[in-house]
Formats: C-alpha cells, structure tokens, sequence
C-alpha cells in the first residue's frame, strides 16, 4: 500500500470530510502503490498526503530534520535539509530555484496561509537565500523563461541510491485526476530515466552539519 509518509510534520494535514473522499484516497493510494516510479501527492503547502513505495527508497539515505523530510514537507525538504543534494542532482540551480518560483507563485495565491508565513519567515533568516528570492529568482525566470520554471515534463538529475540507477535523470509528470484537484492536491510522478552512464561511483554531496546557508549561489541576470 502506499504510505503517508513519514517524517515530522509542521501542521496537521487536512483530512477530507466525505466518505466518498476519503474512500477514493484509500483507493488512490493502491494505485501509487503499483507504479514502478517515484510518486507523491501533495497539498497547496507542499505537505505530502500520499506516496509510493518507490518515492521511499528514493530517499531512504536522507538523514533526520526536524520538519524538511521529503515524506512531510517537499519544498522544506528542497530548500532546508542539508541532505537533498544527496538524491537531487545540481541541487541549487535545477531544484532549488524553480521550488523557490513556485513558492512566489504559492505565496500570491495563499499568502495567508500560515504554514507558507512560516516558510518564508524561513526564507528570510538565510541571507543568500532571502537575496535569491528578492533579487535573483526575477533574473533568474527571465532569463531561462517560464518553461523552465515548470515541474510537469521538466527532466531533471538525481542521485537514486539504488546502484542500477545511480546517476540519472528523472522527466517529472504531473498527472491530477478531477477528484484530487477538487480536494486541492496535485500529484507528480519521477520518471526515473536510463542513462547509461559510466558505471563510476556518483558523488553525493552532502553540505556540512550546522551550517546556516542552504544556497551558496545567488543567480544574476547573466547566469
């Protein structure tokens, strides 16, 4: 079966109020369960409501946080966690980035919604990147377009843990049914692709414990 993953949440979910509803995500999450890929759905804050089995073992090298597992809050988990670029390859410019676009997006619709008040209360206490977000994120969407910024059929690299796949790439599809975007979740699945790179050892890189900064690059216009 597909879990609701684990890992601390930063506020309690909502739990659907009808039957039906509820009948259909206990359904929905047999479905997740059969795909051979990472899966995950989530709500408007990135909070994860369901995910595979193949989403778990993405991330099963990922250490403990306090509230950014990839199995509680996704875009805590892209932004904060120490550990992300271990599994997501080119961290900074090729998940960070657009995480943080789509967070401005969330904060124009949602901007009261306390949860992402929170985040970016987060945001602002790391200085590089708070000057990202400012400053860098518009040079940034202009300079690569709004395509870019998209997570629907963006292919991007990762560092599965597995050795068959190793240094990858995954193609991200967005497939919502009716019934989960009426219940305001968004589902994507990691397309996880074969590569055929060298057989050599991936490097992971793991930022150091205790360090404040979560972005060493701010973007400019020329980048």
């Amino acid at each position: 079966m597909a879990y609701q993953a684990g890992g601390q949440r930063s506020a309690p979910r909502p739990v659907p109020e009808s039957l039906e509803a509820q009948a259909y995500l206990q359904d929905y999450a047999t479905l997740l369960e059969a795909v051979a890929f990472p899966s995950v759905v989530f709500d408007h804050r990135w909070d994860v409501v369901l995910a595979n089995s193949a989403f778990e073992t993405l991330f099963r090298g990922i250490g403990p946080h306090p509230t950014a597992m990839p199995g509680g809050n996704l875009l805590r988990f892209v932004l904060f966690h120490p550990d992300a670029g271990m599994v997501l390859g080119e961290h900074e410019a090729r998940w960070c980035l657009p995480m943080l676009a789509h967070f401005k997006a969330a904060m124009e619709r949602y901007g009261h919604d306390h949860e992402l008040q929170a985040i970016r209360r987060e945001i602002s206490q790391d200085p590089i990147m708070e000057a990202a977000y400012r400053h860098g994120l518009p040079h940034w969407i202009r300079a690569v377009g709004d395509e870019a910024m998209e997570h629907d059929g963006a292919v991007r690299p990762l560092l599965h843990p597995d050795p068959r796949w190793g240094a990858t790439e995954c193609r991200i599809v967005g497939d919502t049914p009716k019934m989960l975007e009426a219940m305001g979740y968004t589902r994507l699945t990691l397309v996880l692709r074969d590569t055929r790179r060298p057989s050599a050892a991936p490097r992971r890189p793991r930022r150091a414990r205790g360090t404040a900064t979560h972005l060493t690059v701010v973007p400019t216009a020329d980048a």
